[in-house]
């Protein structure tokens, strides 16, 4: 995909630092969790649903400069010049519809880290904490993607940043609020409503895609379309050695991903994205 170099006076990029013991807290909405793969934990005790948000403990600072933070590689070059894209994309959305708009934070951070949702080590993967509006990446978690969906290319990363914008969306518009509710209410119901969190997040990174048609490369989609498959929930429990167990999905199949996914980019509309439909009265 084509992006326009980043301008770090557009966008919050922060250092965050390493080492962080502790676990994420449960505000903290995950893209999905690759510990059962790589270091041997647990999805289901490390992916955390939409619960009541913990007390902000801050992120620690680096001291460099947030262009020294967008140039330390490739991905933190590609990650910063998505979130610029994407603050250009969603800002006009948010105007026209009347609600107030606010940029996200992106923190690169190595190990571990602390954000206002709590500690969270690298094996909970990509995040977007609501309390503190914050992106959080670790950028090796690109490598480990390559090796699960066998995609090289950049948009199966910048899907990654769309995905966790699309957490930000939630959380300015108060869906994540009132899903947050729904699953205080009625705990039987939370991991569904969490996979459809994550679905509508899926759909908003095609959404994403569809409105910059124009930098769009050949193979990008199925690029996109190859590491949704690859994140879904019975894809990492096959890979891990579990048995697929459908009232343990936090994120969704891979068929559920692609297709949402998809929805996005075909149609260019995020009122397509409304995974709760069905459940409104």
């Amino acid at each position: 995909m084509r992006l326009n170099p980043f301008d770090t006076s557009k966008i919050d990029v922060r250092g965050g630092g390493g080492g962080a013991g502790g676990k994420l807290g449960c505000g903290a909405i995950v893209i999905a969790i690759l510990g059962a793969v790589f270091f041997g934990l647990d999805p289901m005790t490390t992916l955390s649903t939409i619960g009541s948000v913990q007390e902000s403990t801050g992120s620690s600072q680096s001291d460099v400069s947030e262009e020294e933070l967008c140039s330390q590689n490739t991905y933190s070059r590609e990650a910063c010049s998505a979130l610029q894209s994407l603050n250009e994309t969603w800002a006009p959305e948010f105007r026209e519809a009347g609600i107030e708009f606010r940029q996200p934070s992106l923190t690169f951070y190595s190990g571990g880290v602390r954000s206002g949702c709590g500690a969270a080590s690298s094996a909970v993967g990509p995040f977007y904490c609501p309390a503190d509006l914050g992106i959080y990446i670790d950028t090796s978690f690109y490598d480990q993607l390559a090796q699960m969906s066998g995609e090289q290319g950049d948009f199966a990363r910048l899907y990654v940043m769309a995905h966790e914008y699309g957490h930000h969306i939630q959380n300015l518009t108060g869906l994540a609020s009132q899903i947050r509710s729904a699953q205080q209410q009625d705990p039987r119901r939370a991991n569904d409503l969490q996979v459809r969190m994550e679905l509508q997040a899926d759909c908003y990174a095609g959404v994403w895609a569809a409105k910059n048609r124009g930098a769009i490369e050949e193979g990008d989609l199925e690029e996109g379309m190859n590491a949704a498959a690859s994140i879904g929930d019975d894809a990492i429990m096959e890979r891990s050695g579990r048995g697929v167990n459908p009232e343990a999905f936090t994120h969704g199949t891979s068929a559920q991903r692609m297709q949402w996914l998809r929805r996005g980019f075909s149609t260019e509309d995020e009122d397509q994205c409304d995974t709760i439909a069905d459940l409104r009265v």
